[in-house]
């Protein structure tokens, strides 16, 4: 299933091409996204950071949740907090929980800002489509039924099925409570993004294809060129 919208006026701007994937466990978002910057001959911003905002390198199966963002799920940030103050004796109180979502989200949104600087690409994660908002880069959900993404998922780590839902629990719960903990915003909610896709039902290469020739011609709508439906229903 695919569902896209015209470009309308309103949300057309100049700039570097930014195509954004927002990938829930097991729709393939690891493999798709870094194909369709090849695809394209665009760089890559995957969802993989350091502790200091700079990229390293990402996990051969990257479905699964990263370490990064393991250590930003609560209970994570709740030890952090703890043995942050121990070093500093007993009097200094733990970081507000605010204000390290504060420089978590200024991190990100940093890591987005650099980005598009450079030239743009396809970006994984990051929050991007809600915080660039429609008028800026051209924004994919991937979606699929929790089943689907839990075989999908098992098959693209080359592991068994079991495995793979402990997986997709861990990352479903960590990517989406990042997004609602520091935007306040549902990232499923299909009105954030230029087209959403059901990448359960469909070949990834199939997947890479529509999006690249979706986003081609958005850009070509951005330039100036009369504005085509970029995907049918």
């Amino acid at each position: 299933m695919v569902h896209g919208e015209t470009v309308p006026p309103s949300s057309r701007s100049t700039g570097p091409l930014l195509i954004t994937i927002s990938a829930p466990y097991g729709t393939g978002g690891s493999v798709i996204a870094p194909a369709l910057a090849e695809r394209l001959g665009v760089p890559f911003l995957h969802r993989v950071t350091s502790s200091t905002g700079d990229v390293v390198a990402s996990p051969p199966r990257g479905e699964r949740l990263s370490v990064h963002e393991a250590r930003h799920t609560p209970v994570h940030r709740f030890v952090a907090a703890l043995t942050h103050t121990m070093p500093c004796g007993p009097t200094q109180s733990p970081p507000p929980t605010h204000h390290q979502d504060e420089d978590l989200r200024c991190r990100g949104e940093a890591e987005i800002s650099n980005f598009l600087a450079a030239g743009g690409g396809v970006l994984l994660g990051h929050a991007a489509a809600v915080v660039l908002g429609k008028a800026r880069g051209y924004h994919v959900r991937l979606e699929g039924s929790p089943e689907r993404r839990l075989v999908q998922g098992a098959a693209i780590e080359a592991i068994d099925v079991d495995e793979a839902r402990a997986h997709m629990r861990a990352a479903d719960a960590a990517r989406t409570g990042y997004v609602r903990r520091l935007y306040r915003v549902d990232p499923a909610n299909a009105s954030l993004y230029h087209l959403v896709i059901d990448s359960t039902v469909l070949a990834l290469d199939d997947v890479v294809e529509m999006i690249a020739s979706a986003a081609t011609r958005a850009q070509s709508a951005i330039g100036g060129t009369p504005g085509p439906r970029v995907a049918q229903a």
